[in-house]
């Protein structure tokens, strides 16, 4: 008998979960439901080609703040390096699509996100209990 590799079922969950969203706009199941969530599609920062994620979010004005979380992880997910090399990004949300620049704060306005985005999203408290890493708080900025 075969151990199932966790990577093949995480990446049949966020395929599952990037179909719901661009069908349905929302997640119909998983871990995301009832969740706001986006689709960013970051540049590879090693190989140049296109990366899709789903991520949760919070807004701030009209700005989309996600966390580079990774569910408390001692890492950041590679997406984070991805927009601290290649900033510009394409969001999918709300039937939209648009480009963005990721900007990742600090400071009072990285405490300030964070704490709205976990009045928001409570399990983001927990990651932050994993870590001894600070998780960056990223805010998208449209590219008008």
């Amino acid at each position: 008998m075969s151990t199932p590799d966790p990577r093949a079922a995480y990446k049949a969950m966020t395929e599952t979960i990037i179909a719901d969203i661009r069908t349905h706009g929302e997640p119909r199941g998983g871990p995301f439901l009832g969740r706001p969530v986006l689709l960013l599609t970051t540049t590879g920062a090693k190989t140049g080609e296109p990366r899709l994620v789903p991520l949760v979010f919070s807004r701030d004005g009209d700005r989309c703040v996600i966390m580079a979380s990774k569910g408390g992880a001692p890492v950041n997910p590679a997406w984070f390096a991805n927009i601290v090399a290649n900033p510009v990004v394409t969001v999918e949300t709300g039937g939209e699509t648009f480009q963005a620049r990721a900007v990742v704060t600090e400071g009072a306005e990285r405490a300030r996100l964070w704490a709205a985005h976990v009045a928001q999203n409570p399990t983001f408290a927990e990651y932050e209990q994993r870590t001894t890493r600070l998780i960056p708080a990223i805010v998208l900025e449209r590219i008008r």
